[in-house]
């Protein structure tokens, strides 16, 4: 894979990067989260960001097992984090561009494209719930050595009009990075990542910023191993908003290719702590879902998280069922990825 580092540490802890890394591929089953039930011949469409024959990744619509696949961009530059409107009609994208991350939206079928934001490091936007307005985090200048969550904010867009501002309004809030939004599928609350408590956590608060509250508390600090500071990241909400997925682990920023110091055998620790967690979104249940990143909840209420894999040269991505976990063959073998999106 050709996939330079520097878009690896922009882009967060994307399992394109840990594709580099080996790891073991076995896993068991996890307890659910409720959910509706889903039937195997139901197949649903998603939209999943992988590499094309030259490495490049591209947005690719598919059945969620894999089949039917055609690509929606065709670009010299990477195309990733795609995210479905709540109507199923548009979709936001994050696209490599010579001014840095940028953030696209086309119609669900790839056509009508055109850029939102264009200059600045702009990472993991999402939708509001009325398929209108979209929130992401804009990441400080940085080096590239620094965890870009780590001097970001927090914006809105009118993707209409294309008016933005930034999302906290509230005094408190806004002396802190914040990064990472999820708005919730009411609209009334937003799920994000502050280092206000010293280390990122997964916080909600009301959409202004007012009445912050840490959601899923952690029992231990830092990696007793590694003598690291374990943060969390990328917070989803499930559909029916009692729930809320997020990574949890110690940063990549830690690895050899950030350090600038060749230390595979650390390397490799610090992959084995990336975990991804559920808790209810008043902050009670929290559970371990399963090692692996970038946590996606399915329509019907079903959370998926990501991991390399050794045999299949690339991520494997594994969803939660009524019935267990299955595989979704969505990403070719030996090809790196940047995220996918269920259709509603």
């Amino acid at each position: 894979m050709d996939v330079k580092s520097s878009v690896c540490l922009l882009v967060g802890n994307l399992v394109f990067f840990l594709l580099t890394w080996n790891a073991d591929a076995g896993e068991g089953r996890q307890s659910l989260v409720p959910g509706g039930p889903h039937s195997a011949s139901e197949l649903r469409e998603v939209i999943v960001s992988h590499g094309d024959e030259n490495g490049i990744l591209q947005l690719f619509r598919m059945k969620e097992d894999g089949s039917d696949r055609h690509p929606l961009t065709n670009q010299k530059s990477h195309c990733l984090q795609p995210v479905f409107s709540a109507d199923g009609e548009k979709v936001v994208y994050v696209r490599q561009s010579p001014m840095g991350m940028a953030i696209w939206m086309c119609d669900a079928d790839g056509k009508n494209a055109r850029e939102l934001v264009g200059t600045g490091r702009n990472l993991l936007p999402s939708w509001m719930p009325d398929s209108k307005h979209i929130v992401w985090m804009s990441a400080g200048a940085g080096g590239r050595k620094q965890d870009p969550a780590s001097d970001s904010q927090i914006r809105i867009m009118n993707t209409e009009t294309g008016e933005s501002r930034r999302l906290f309004s509230d005094p408190v809030q806004i002396q802190f990075s914040n990064a990472m939004p999820a708005v919730s599928p009411d609209g009334n609350k937003v799920a994000f990542v502050s280092n206000r408590s010293g280390v990122f956590r997964v916080w909600v608060s009301n959409r202004d910023g007012s009445d912050a509250k840490l959601v899923s508390p952690m029992l231990i600090e830092v990696d007793e191993g590694l003598q690291l500071p374990l943060e969390q990241k990328v917070p989803t909400w499930s559909p029916d908003g009692k729930w809320i997925a997020h990574w949890e682990g110690v940063e990549m920023i830690h690895m050899s290719p950030f350090t600038g110091v060749s230390n595979p055998g650390r390397d490799q620790l610090i992959s084995s702590t990336f975990h991804v967690w559920v808790v209810g979104s008043d902050g009670t249940n929290r559970r371990k879902v399963g090692r692996g990143d970038d946590p996606i909840w399915s329509p019907d209420g079903f959370v998926s998280r990501a991991f390399a894999d050794q045999e299949r040269g690339g991520p494997k991505v594994m969803i939660e069922t009524e019935f267990g976990e299955k595989e979704l063959p969505i990403v070719p073998r030996k090809r790196n990825w940047g995220r996918f999106t269920w259709k509603p």
